[in-house]
C-alpha cells in the first residue's frame, strides 16, 4: 500500500511529455539505486570487484574479469578482497535486510565469510566469521570465528581465544588451530603469527607459521608463552620479515606491556624488547607500532602510568551513619567548574578526555643499538609520518589553544631528531600545512601566503615561494582568516626538491634554490592539476617520474586525466578529457592496468578498464541500467552577474522534454560553490537533501547557484547571488515566477532562512538546520566537538570578521530572527533534537518568531536524530513531506493535512 501510495504520489507525469520508455522517478524507485564502493583490482590487473549497495535493500559483491569477459554476483556480501594471484576473492557475508529489520537483537545472524574462484565463479561459504585474510603469495586463507556461543546464547569468556582456520586455496585442505585471539600475515613475505588466549590464560602463547611448508601447522614455531599473557599490534614490516608486538601480563587496569621484536630465522630466545620505561610512563598494551621504511626503527607509544583508585577501606562499610559528615555528602556531589582560563571550555574537555587517556606518546627504537628516543611529550605531538632517517615535525599547541575558543587552531613547528629526540624550534604560531621531507633533512611549512624551507642541517630558513609570481595562497578563499595554501603534492628522491600547488598548477621547487619549473600549463588554460598516486606507498618521485595527473575545467566543469615527466612541462599530454566527470580508483599493482570511474549527470559513475596511456578505454559496469527507464533531466550550465558585479555560474538541470517558452516551477538547492556539480551524478539515496531526479522527472526544473561571499555580509552576499542567479532563469523564461522554491540545509538552511527575510520572490523554503540568531548562536556550544561556536562567525564559516561586541551590527543584520516580520514565503524547518553541529533550538527561535507573527510554518522536529538524519524511517518521512510540502505550494497539489492542520502529540 506504501509503495502505490508513492507511486501515486510522486509518479505524477510531466507537463511535457515523455520518451516512451521513461517514467518519473519514485522514492521506490530511489531505494533500489545502488552506489558503489571498496572498488580494487587484483594484483594481476586481470580481475577487478566492487561492493553495490543498494539505498535500501541488501548488498552485492560483483566480480568482473577485466577482459570483459566473465562477470560473477555473490548476494548479501560486501568488502572483497582479492587474493595476491587473483585466483580468489574472498568477502564479507552480511544478514539481510529483513533479518535485520524483523530479528531479535540476540538472534541476528552472525556475519559470514564467502571464497569465489575466479577461474570457474564457485563459491565457498563459511558461517560466523568475524575476520579473514590471504597469505603473501595467495596460496593460504585464514580465517577467524566469531566466539561460541552456548545453548543460552551466551559466549564464551572475552578473554579466551575463538576457533581459526587455515585453508590450503591448492589442496582445499584445512587445519585448525583453537584459542586463537589474533594472527597477522606478513604483507609481502611467506610468514603469520597467531596469538592463543585460553579461558583461564595458563597457556597463552605466540606462535609463528612458516607459509612455504606444505603443512605449516605441523611445524608450529613459539615465540612467547607465559601464563595470563595478553599479545596485541602483531605488525608485520610492509616489505621485510620482521615482526614486533606488545606483550602483557598485567592484570590491572594500566595493561602495562612489553615490546618485542622477532626476525625469522633468529632464536626466539634472543628476540629483543625495549627496556624499562621513562619514570611515570609505560609501555601499554594498547599501542600504535610503525615500522621505518628501512626496519631499522619500530615506532611506538609510551603512556603515563595512571593513577590507579585505591581500594576501598572494609572498615569504611561499617562506619556509623553521620547525617552532618561533610565529606561523606560532598561525596556524591556533581560538578562542573568552568574557569576563564581553561586552556578549552568544559564541554570540549569531556569530549577530548577518552582520547587523551588512550593516547599514546610516539617514541623511536633504533633495533641495531637497542635503544629507544622518546619523540612526543604531554605537550608536543609529533604530526608527520615517521619514515625518514633524520627529523620529525613536531607541534606544540598549549601556547594557544584558549583563543581556539574564538579563533583558529595554531601552533608552534618543532624539528624533533630521530637519533636523540632534541627539539629544535622552527617556526611560532602557524595554523597550516607542515612536512618533513622523507629523508628528514627538510621541513617545508606555509605562513603568511608562502611556503617556507627549514634546513635541519643549518637551521636556516628560506622563503621558496615569494618570486614564484603566482599567488600561493587560495584565491577563492572568502573567510576573515588568514588564507591557507593549496598543498603539498611530494618529493623527489634523495629530498632534492617539494612539489607544491597553487590553485591551477603543479610547481618543481629545488632544495638548494635554484630554478622552480611550473610542471603545469593550468592557469593559462583555466585548469587544475593534481597528481594521482597511482602507487599510494611511494614516498618520493625520481627527478624524471612520469606522473598521472587529474584535471579539472574550471570554466566549463569538466575534467580529465593527463600524464606529465616531472622534468619536462612540454611532455604534458591529455589522456583522456572530454564533457564528463572521471576519478582515478586503482592501478594493478604488478600490471599496467587502471580502474576509474566516468560520470555525467544522467551517467552513474560505472568502473572503466584501461591502459595507462588510456588507448583501450572499455567500461566494465552497468550497476544502475535502469536509469535509463526514467526521465532523468539533463544538466547544463549558465553565468549571470549580481547586482554588486560579480560573475556567477550555476547548473540548471531541466525536465526531458524541456519546451522553450514553457514556464516551469523552479527548486533551488545551495551551499557554497555548487557549479562543479555540472557532469556528476546525483548520488542516489533518500537523505535530507533532495533528490534531482526526483523533482527534474516530476517536472521541476532544479537549480544549483554559486554562491560568493561578502565578510560580514554572509546573509546580503547569499541573497543577492541567488536570487540574481534565479531572476536570470526567469528572464530566459524558463521558470515560472509563481513557483520557486527554495532549499538548504545548515550552512545553507541558515541562507535559506535569511534570504526569505529580504524578498518576497520564493513561494515555499524548506530550511533544514538553520541558525537563525546569530546572536545567541555566538554563544552556544558545538555539541560535537564541545567546542564553542564563537570561532565559527569570527573567523570561518558564518564570515561575520569579529566579536558579538566588535561588530554587534553584524549579528544583527545577518539574523533571519530580527527581521521574520518581513517573510512572506512559507517556510519549513526541520531538526533533530540531538544536533551536535546547529543547536536545535536556533530553529525553535525561528518557529516561534514565525508563529508569533502569524506566519506560515511548520517545524519538523525528528527525535535523537543529529544534524544528518540516520533513522531511514526518518529520512524518507523527511523527503516525502520535503517533495509533499514543494508540491503543494509551487504545483497547486492538494495540502496533506500535516501541512494544513499540523500533527498534535498523541503520547508517542
Amino acid at each position: 500500500m506504501l509503495n502505490r501510495l508513492l507511486l501515486l504520489t510522486f509518479g505524477l507525469c510531466l507537463a511535457a511529455p515523455l520518451h516512451a520508455q521513461e517514467r518519473p522517478l519514485s522514492f521506490v524507485d530511489l531505494m533500489q539505486m545502488k552506489t558503489t564502493r571498496h572498488a580494487s583490482l587484483s594484483d594481476d590487473g586481470q580481475w577487478m570487484a566492487f561492493t553495490a549497495m543498494p539505498d535500501r535493500g541488501d548488498s552485492e559483491v560483483h566480480v568482473y574479469s577485466t577482459d570483459g569477459q566473465r562477470h560473477y554476483t555473490v548476494p548479501n556480501a560486501s568488502f572483497p578482497v582479492f587474493s595476491a594471484d587473483g585466483r580468489f576473492a574472498a568477502m564479507t557475508i552480511n544478514p539481510t535486510l529483513a533479518q535485520r529489520e524483523t530479528a531479535d537483537k540476540d538472534d541476528m545472524p552472525r556475519k559470514a565469510m564467502a571464497l569465489l574462484a575466479t577461474a570457474t565463479g564457485g563459491v565457498h561459504t563459511v558461517t560466523d566469521v568475524e575476520s579473514f585474510g590471504f597469505s603473501a603469495d595467495g596460496r593460504w586463507l585464514g580465517y577467524h570465528h566469531f566466539p561460541f556461543k552456548g545453548e543460552d546464547g551466551e559466549t564464551v569468556a572475552d578473554e579466551a581465544g575463538t576457533l581459526f582456520m587455515l585453508r590450503n586455496l591448492d589442496t582445499k585442505q584445512e587445519s585448525a588451530i583453537d584459542e586463537v585471539k589474533a594472527y597477522a600475515f606478513s604483507p609481502e613475505q611467506p610468514h603469520m603469527v597467531y596469538a592463543t588466549a585460553t579461558a583461564n590464560g595458563s597457556t597463552n602463547s605466540l606462535v609463528h607459521l612458516d607459509l612455504t611448508a606444505a603443512s605449516p601447522t605441523g611445524s608450529p614455531n613459539m615465540l612467547h608463552t607465559a601464563e595470563a599473557a595478553a599479545y596485541a599490534e602483531l605488525t608485520w614490516h610492509r616489505t621485510e620479515a620482521a615482526l614486533a608486538f606488545v606483550v602483557s601480563t598485567d592484570s590491572t587496569e594500566a595493561k602495562t606491556a612489553a615490546l618485542m621484536t622477532w626476525v625469522p630465522g633468529n632464536d626466539p630466545t634472543e628476540r629483543v624488547a625495549v627496556g624499562e620505561a621513562p619514570e611515570g610512563w609505560h609501555v601499554p598494551s594498547r599501542n600504535t607500532l610503525r615500522w621505518s621504511d628501512d626496519g631499522a626503527r619500530l615506532f611506538f607509544g609510551f603512556r603515563p602510568v595512571p593513577d590507579m583508585e585505591p581500594e576501598a577501606d572494609p572498615a569504611d562499610s561499617t562506619a556509623a551513619f553521620d547525617p552532618y559528615d561533610l565529606d561523606a555528602i560532598l561525596a556524591d556531589r556533581e560538578v562542573d567548574v568552568w574557569h576563564d582560563q581553561d586552556p578549552l571550555v568544559n564541554t570540549q574537555q569531556k569530549q577530548r578526555w577518552k582520547g587523551q587517556q588512550e593516547r599514546t606518546y610516539m617514541a623511536a627504537y633504533h633495533l641495531a643499538e637497542d635503544r629507544y628516543v622518546p619523540l612526543e611529550t604531554l605537550e608536543m605531538a609529533v604530526s608527520s609520518s615517521p619514515t625518514s632517517t633524520g627529523y620529525v615535525v613536531g607541534r606544540v599547541t598549549a601556547p594557544y589553544e584558549r583563543e581556539v575558543t574564538w579563533d583558529g587552531s595554531y601552533f608552534d613547528l618543532y624539528a624533533v631528531s630521530l637519533d636523540d629526540g632534541e627539539r629544535t624550534m622552527i617556526a611560532e604560531r602557524l595554523g597550516s600545512t607542515t612536512q618533513a621531507s622523507p629523508g628528514g633533512r627538510y621541513v617545508v611549512f606555509y605562513h603568511e601566503k608562502n611556503y617556507h624551507l627549514y634546513d635541519t642541517n643549518d637551521g636556516s630558513t628560506r622563503n621558496l615561494t615569494a618570486d614564484l609570481g603566482v599567488p600561493i595562497a587560495n584565491e577563492d578563499h572568502d573567510y576573515p582568516s588568514a588564507a591557507p595554501g593549496y598543498g603539498i603534492a611530494g618529493w623527489t628522491t634523495g629530498d632534492a626538491a617539494v612539489l607544491l600547488y597553487d590553485k591551477y598548477d603543479l610547481w618543481h621547487l629545488p632544495a638548494d634554490g635554484s630554478t622552480p619549473i611550473q610542471v603545469t600549463n593550468g592557469r593559462a588554460t583555466d585548469k587544475t592539476f593534481r597528481i594521482i598516486r597511482t602507487d599510494p606507498n611511494q614516498r618520493a618521485f625520481a627527478p624524471d617520474a612520469s606522473l598521472m595527473l587529474s584535471s579539472y575545467d574550471n570554466e566549463r566543469k569538466n575534467s580529465g586525466f593527463y600524464r606529465v615527466m616531472l622534468n619536462d612541462p612540454a611532455s604534458l599530454t591529455a589522456l583522456r578529457e572530454e564533457s564528463n566527470h572521471v576519478e582515478f580508483v586503482d592501478h594493478a599493482d604488478d600490471a599496467d592496468r587502471i580502474l576509474f570511474t566516468q560520470e555525467n549527470y544522467d551517467e552513474f559513475p560505472n568502473y572503466w578498464i584501461t591502459s595507462p596511456d588510456f588507448s583501450d578505454p572499455a567500461r566494465l559496469t552497468d550497476v544502475n541500467p535502469q536509469v535509463r527507464d526514467f526521465a532523468w533531466g539533463n544538466s547544463e550550465l549558465i553565468e549571470w552577474t549580481t547586482p554588486d558585479d560579480v560573475r556567477l555560474q550555476g547548473v540548471v538541470i531541466k525536465p526531458d522534454g524541456f519546451e522553450e517558452g514553457k514556464q516551469y516551477p523552479v527548486l533551488v538547492y545551495f551551499y557554497r560553490f555548487m557549479s562543479q556539480r555540472l557532469h556528476q551524478f546525483n548520488d542516489p539515496r533518500v537523505n535530507h537533501r533532495p533528490s534531482f531526479p526526483v523533482y527534474a522527472s516530476d517536472g521541476y526544473i532544479v537549480f544549483l547557484p554559486d554562491v560568493r561571499f561578502q565578510i560580514g555580509a554572509p546573509g546580503i552576499s547569499a541573497t543577492r547571488a541567488v536570487v540574481s542567479g534565479v531572476q536570470k532563469l526567469v528572464d530566459l523564461g524558463w521558470a515560472d515566477p509563481a513557483a520557486l522554491g527554495l532549499h538548504g540545509h545548515s550552512w545553507s538552511g541558515y541562507q535559506t532562512a535569511f534570504i526569505v527575510t529580504q524578498t518576497d520572490m520564493f513561494d515555499a523554503a524548506v530550511a533544514g538546520a538553520p541558525v537563525s540568531n546569530m546572536t545567541s548562536a555566538y554563544g552556544g556550544i558545538r555539541w560535537a566537538s564541545g567546542r564553542a561556536r564563537q570561532f565559527q562567525y569570527e573567523k570561518t564559516q558564518s564570515r561575520l570578521g569579529g566579536s558579538l561586541w566588535e561588530v554587534p551590527e553584524r549579528y544583527i543584520d545577518n539574523s533571519p530572527l530580527f527581521f521574520a516580520d518581513r517573510i512572506t514565503t512559507p517556510t519549513l524547518i526541520q531538526f533533530g533534537d540531538d544536533d551536535g553541529a546547529v543547536p536545535w533550538y536556533q530553529g525553535i527561535e525561528l518557529y516561534l518568531a514565525m508563529r508569533r507573527l502569524d506566519k506560515d510554518v511548520v517545524f519538523l522536529q525528528y527525535r535523537g536524530e543529529g544534524h544528518h538524519l540516520s533513522s531511514y524511517a526518518n529520512k524518507l518521512d523527511y523527503a516525502i513531506k520535503m517533495k509533499e510540502y514543494f508540491d503543494h505550494y509551487l504545483k497547486g497539489a492538494p495540502a496533506p493535512a500535516w501541512i494544513t492542520d499540523g500533527v498534535l502529540y498523541n503520547g508517542k
